[in-house]
C-alpha cells in the first residue's frame, strides 16, 4: 500500500497531533532517500490485520506527513499513517471487531459510509454514536453489510477549518466480499480520488452541463435566482467556495506514482471512490470504455458501457475495463486544469514504455437512468415526504447558509430532535426539490434507497446511498425503514453538510 512513515499500531507514538505538522513535514524529507518506503496502493490490497488476535483490524488516526510527489509533502491527519487508509476486506454477514485509536487532540469519529450498522457504531454524532475520545480508543464491533464498495471517513463537521472534517485524509475504502463472486474479470484495482490544500474563495457556479436529463424546475429556477439577486443588491458578497492546490490518486499525484500495469486482453474491474469533502469528479481513460456494473457497491439492474464516470462526493462506482487499446495511457479527469495538478494515474500494458498520453472522450452525459431496469415500476409508498432545498447567499458569516424546509441544521453540537418520523417496515418515498443552482451529492445514512424519479422521469431498480441532485431540479428516492435508530440525511459536500444541510429521521 501506498504507506508513509508507517509504523506497527503497537509501537506508533500515541502524542502525534495536529500541533506536529511542521515537526512532521520537515523529517518526511528522509523518504526521498528511502524509496522502498512508497508502495503503490493500487499495486497491493491487503488488508491491515491487528498483531496478537484481539480486534481483527487496527486503525490510528493521527497527523501524518503525506508525500504526494517528489519533495512534495503535505501534512494532514491519516489512518495509520499513509493515504488513502488501509484496503479493510471483510466477509459478507461474517462480524468483525476494529480497534480505533485516536492519537489526535480533538475527538473523532469513524463513519462507515454504505453499511448497514446500529447508530452507536455509524460514526455520526448526530445519531448519538459515541466519540472516539482524544488520545484514548473505541473498540467496535458489527457485522459487514451489504456487500460491495463501501468506505470509511472521519464524520466531524469542520465549518470553516479546512484542517477538519473530509478536507483531511482521513478516508479509506472498504471492500465487503458478497458470499457468492460472480468472478467475471481477471483483477481488481482500487482507485481513490482525492485532493489537498484547499483554500476558501468566493465564486460562481458550479458546471453542471454533464447531469441529463437536464430540465429544470422553472418555479425552483425563479425562486433561487430572485433570492440571490435580492442577496447581491443588498450588497452581499458571494458565499465561500473551497478550491485545491493539488490532486491526487491513491495519494500521488499525476506522474509521481506507480502506474497501473495491464496486460493486452485484460478484464480489470476498477472500483473507484471520490473521497472528496467538496468536489465532483470525472474520470476517462482514452480508447477504452468503462462497463458500469455496481454504483456505490450496489450491483446496477442493466450493466452498460460509458466513456466517462462521473462521481459526486463520497460516491462509487465498480466498472470492467477490457484492456484491448495497448499503450501508456492517463486515466485522469476531464478538467486540464486539475488534471496538470495532479488529478490522474497512468495505465501502462506490459511491454510498453512511453510517456502517458491523454486523449480527451467526444462529449457525454452521466444519466443514471442508462442502469436502470427497462420498463420496470416501483411499489407505492406508504408515506412520502416533500423536502424544498434552498441556499441564502453569504448568510453564515461569509458561508452560504443550506436549509431543508426552510430551517438550517444548527452549528450546535449535541443531539438534535428529528424532523421526520418512520415507522419501521414501512416504505418511504423521499422528494426532493432542489431551489439552488448546486449539485448535491444527497446522503441517507445506515440504509441504501431506490432511485424512483429523476427530474420528472420515472426509474426503477437502482440502489444507491449517494446521489447527485441537479441544481433546480426534483428527484425521488424510496427506502425501507428497516434499520431503527436516529438516522441522518444529509449533503455530502461538506460545506453544504456544515452549514445547515442536515436533517434526522426517527424510528417510532
Amino acid at each position: 500500500m501506498s504507506e508513509v512513515f508507517w509504523r506497527n499500531p503497537k509501537l506508533r507514538n500515541a502524542n502525534e497531533s495536529r500541533r506536529d505538522f511542521l515537526k512532521l513535514a520537515g523529517t518526511a524529507a528522509c523518504v526521498a532517500a528511502c524509496p522502498n518506503a512508497l508502495r503503490g496502493f493500487a499495486a497491493q490490497t491487503e488488508v491491515l490485520q491487528s498483531i496478537g488476535g484481539s480486534p481483527d483490524y487496527v486503525l490510528r488516526i493521527a497527523a501524518s506527513a503525506v508525500e504526494i510527489a517528489p519533495k512534495h509533502i503535505v501534512s494532514t491527519i491519516t489512518y495509520n499513517g499513509q493515504f488513502p487508509g488501509p484496503l479493510l476486506k471483510f466477509k459478507e454477514g461474517r462480524p468483525v471487531s476494529v480497534e480505533v485509536h485516536n492519537d489526535t487532540d480533538t475527538p473523532e469519529q469513524l463513519h462507515w459510509h454504505g453499511q448497514f450498522v446500529s447508530t452507536d457504531v455509524d460514526g455520526a454524532a448526530e445519531e448519538g454514536t459515541p466519540f472516539i475520545p482524544a488520545h484514548g480508543m473505541r473498540r467496535i464491533e458489527f457485522t459487514p453489510r451489504p456487500a460491495g464498495l463501501r468506505f470509511y471517513h472521519t464524520h466531524n463537521r469542520a465549518g470553516a477549518d479546512l484542517y477538519a472534517g473530509q478536507y483531511t485524509g482521513q478516508v479509506g475504502p472498504v471492500y465487503i466480499e458478497p458470499q457468492h463472486q460472480p468472478g467475471d474479470y481477471d483483477r481488481e484495482v482500487f482507485l481513490v480520488l482525492k485532493e489537498f490544500e484547499p483554500t476558501f474563495s468566493q465564486g460562481g457556479d458550479m458546471a453542471q452541463d454533464f447531469l441529463a436529463p437536464a430540465a429544470k424546475v422553472k418555479e425552483l429556477e425563479s425562486a433561487g435566482e430572485s433570492a440571490m439577486k435580492a442577496s447581491l443588491a443588498k450588497g452581499m458578497p458571494h458565499g465561500y467556495e473551497v478550491g485545491y492546490r493539488y490532486f491526487t490518486i491513491n495519494g500521488r499525484m499525476l506522474g509521481h506514482g506507480e502506474p497501473v500495469t495491464v496486460k493486452h486482453g485484460e478484464r480489470v474491474l476498477f472500483h473507484v471512490l471520490n473521497g472528496s469533502a467538496t468536489e465532483i469528479r470525472s474520470l476517462a481513460l482514452p480508447g477504452h470504455v468503462f462497463k458500469v456494473v455496481a454504483l456505490d457497491g450496489n450491483t446496477v439492474p442493466a450493466p452498460a458501457e460509458v466513456p466517462v464516470l462521473w462521481l459526486g462526493t463520497a460516491e462509487r462506482i465498480s466498472a470492467i475495463v477490457e484492456m484491448n487499446h495497448p499503450g501508456v495511457w492517463i486515466m485522469g479527469d476531464l478538467a486540464d486544469d486539475d488534471r496538470s495538478h495532479g488529478m490522474g494515474i497512468a495505465v501502462e500494458y506490459a511491454g510498453h514504455s512511453a510517456k502517458p498520453v491523454w486523449a480527451p472522450p467526444k462529449p457525454f452525459h452521466w444519466n443514471y437512468l442508462r442502469f436502470a431496469k427497462t420498463g420496470a415500476t416501483v411499489p407505492a409508498p406508504d408515506e412520502m415526504f416533500e423536502m424544498l432545498i434552498a441556499k441564502d447567499n453569504a448568510a453564515e458569516g461569509g458561508f452560504n447558509r443550506r436549509t431543508i424546509n426552510g430551517a438550517a441544521y444548527p452549528m450546535s453540537e449535541g443531539i438534535v430532535p428529528a424532523s421526520f418520523h418512520l415507522k419501521q417496515g414501512r416504505r418511504y418515498r423521499i422528494r426532493m426539490r432542489n431551489a439552488s443552482d448546486d449539485i448535491h451529492p444527497i446522503h441517507l445514512h445506515r440504509h441504501s434507497f431506490e432511485l424512483t424519479r429523476i427530474a420528472g422521469l420515472p426509474t426503477a431498480g437502482v440502489m444507491k446511498d449517494v446521489v447527485m441532485l441537479g441544481g433546480y431540479q426534483e428527484m425521488e428516492f424510496d427506502f425501507t425503514a428497516d434499520n431503527p435508530g436516529l438516522t441522518l440525511f444529509h449533503c455530502h459536500q461538506q460545506l453544504h453538510m456544515d452549514f445547515g444541510f442536515m436533517t434526522l429521521f426517527d424510528y417510532v
